[in-house]
């Protein structure tokens, strides 16, 4: 019998289990809904939410070379995921492809890391979406005091209303998604093109602003590991600044992994897969580095910068500088759309990581069953949405942007590796999209990812460890006793695959 925390779920089982009757998705999503999907988690807490505030507190103007340098870390592990997906199209994203390369254990650890990244990512931008809420209608934002506590009202809202939308169908979704997406890319668009006439060549300089006095020299767990472990102490402006600033931005490109958790629902998985994470990846990049380009070029860097009061700066505080009034509401309009499709496609990642962990056994299998009726996992999307809600809505959470970003770095660390070990376990898989260049590709990304791992600050790191001892402690209490791979050794229940390829009793 296989050790128990390194016995690996075959390729062949994975497929097997997606035929379950009441454990299976429909396929019903094209390349087309692909790219909406990705598009539309990628726009919205980037551009709307921390580009500014980012540009102003740790790079300046040289905020661009920040999400360069995030994009060509997400560039590779999306060829990494480009490649696994279309080889294993089932749900679970990394988690399936960690659990058919490295065994039970990592395949936990992974899809206990997902868990904590699309749940706190969902949780900080409902609660982005929610401060919009204000901006657009003209009000403090969607936030009221309800027993001496205050409630986030709106962001329970908007988690309530996409929670609808997953639980009646992830086609409705994927609809819903395009024309909200359509609005805030023209909002996007019109940034650009608005904001390209106000752009002051002086405010470019300096490109990359030095440490300020003191801020270079003093050390506490806000630093990042790097520059503690070089000396560099706390990260504002600088080289640091910028290397910093590359691995909080990095949250803004979040997202295009969710793509990899809808291949079980894919009409074509081995072909469109590929084309949805690397298409959304690629248009995102684009429009990301021109509106850095043009914000930082339309105020001083520094106007940027939270305030004393700890007032964050956004979008909109860019043009309201300028006297572009008017465009202000344009664009909290198109935050709200932008971020509302966001926590549609985090949580839609969320429910299809936890349907795949359920139907494995590693969480209560009943949570895997779909609905007759919508196709989808009625329940645990229920179930999601609730405990998101009561996160957002009761608990002061935005803080932890960057524990979505080491819990995502790790998962493109494992993928990466992944793909470099199924290459010589299994060479015989049909591969719809292999990574160029050999090995290259998935070592660079490796490498990229621990590179941005390490520009994280180490108070990150700290709630990282902690969060992944809680998940230890669950997989040894629960989920080692109740997986069916393990049953399926012991004994307990039919082997499906052995089964099918059995030939009929006569």
């Amino acid at each position: 019998m296989a050790n128990p925390l390194t016995r690996r779920k075959s390729i062949e089982q994975s497929m097997a289990d997606t035929d379950e009757p009441e454990h299976s998705l429909r396929k019903e999503l094209s390349a087309w809904n692909l790219i909406v999907f990705g598009v539309s988690v990628v726009i919205g807490a980037g551009i709307f939410t921390i580009t500014a505030s980012t540009a102003g507190n740790k790079a300046g103007p040289a905020i661009s070379v920040s999400f360069i340098m995030a994009a060509i870390a997400c560039a590779l592990a999306a060829l990494c995921y480009a490649e696994f997906a279309s080889t294993v199209p089932v749900a679970g994203s990394a988690y399936t492809f960690g659990y058919a390369t490295f065994g039970e254990f990592l395949a936990w650890i992974l899809g206990w890391d997902l868990i904590l990244e699309f749940a706190v990512g969902a949780a900080v931008v409902a609660k982005g979406w929610s401060s919009y809420l204000g901006s657009v209608f003209g009000f403090a934002g969607g936030t009221a005091e309800i027993a001496g506590r205050d409630v986030d009202w709106g962001a329970i809202v908007i988690i309530a209303v996409v929670t609808t939308l997953l639980v009646l169908g992830t086609r409705l979704s994927s609809q819903v998604s395009a024309v909200i997406t359509a609005i805030k890319v023209a909002v996007v668009l019109l940034v650009i093109i608005v904001g390209f006439f106000y752009i002051k060549a002086d405010n470019y300089t300096p490109f990359v602003p030095p440490s300020e006095t003191g801020a270079g020299t003093e050390k506490s767990v806000d630093s990042t590991l790097f520059s503690l472990v070089t000396g560099g102490g706390d990260s504002a402006y600088g080289w640091y600044g910028v290397l910093a600033a590359a691995s909080i931005v990095f949250f803004a490109f979040i997202g295009f992994d969710v793509v990899a958790t809808t291949a079980e629902e894919t009409r074509n998985p081995k072909r469109d897969v590929p084309r949805g994470i690397l298409g959304s990846l690629a248009i995102v990049t684009v429009l990301y580095v021109l509106v850095t380009i043009v914000v930082t070029g339309m105020v001083n860097y520094k106007q940027l910068a939270t305030g004393d009061d700890g007032d964050s700066k956004n979008l909109a505080d860019a043009f309201a500088l300028n006297g572009v009034t008017w465009a202000e509401k344009i664009i909290a309009i198109g935050a709200l759309a932008g971020l509302t499709t966001v926590v549609m496609v985090l949580m839609l990642g969320q429910s299809r990581v936890l349907f795949a962990m359920c139907r494995d056994g590693l969480l209560p299998r009943s949570m895997s069953k779909t609905s007759e009726r919508f196709g989808t996992p009625a329940r645990l999307t229920i179930l999601i949405g609730v405990v998101v809600a009561v996160v957002a809505g009761f608990f002061p959470i935005d803080k932890l942007e960057e524990m979505v970003n080491v819990g995502t770095l790790f998962a493109f660390v494992v993928v990466a590796a992944g793909v470099l070990v199924l290459r010589k376990s299994r060479p015989d898989l049909e591969r719809g999209f292999t990574v160029p260049g050999g090995p290259i590709i998935p070592v660079l990304a490796i490498i990229a990812c621990v590179w941005l791992m390490l520009n994280l600050s180490a108070l990150t790191w700290i709630r990282f460890v902690i969060w992944m001892v809680i998940g230890v402690a669950v997989y040894f209490l629960y989920s080692q006793r109740h997986s069916m791979v393990g049953k399926r050794e012991r004994g307990e229940v039919a082997d499906t695959v052995a089964a099918a390829d059995s030939p009929p009793e006569r």
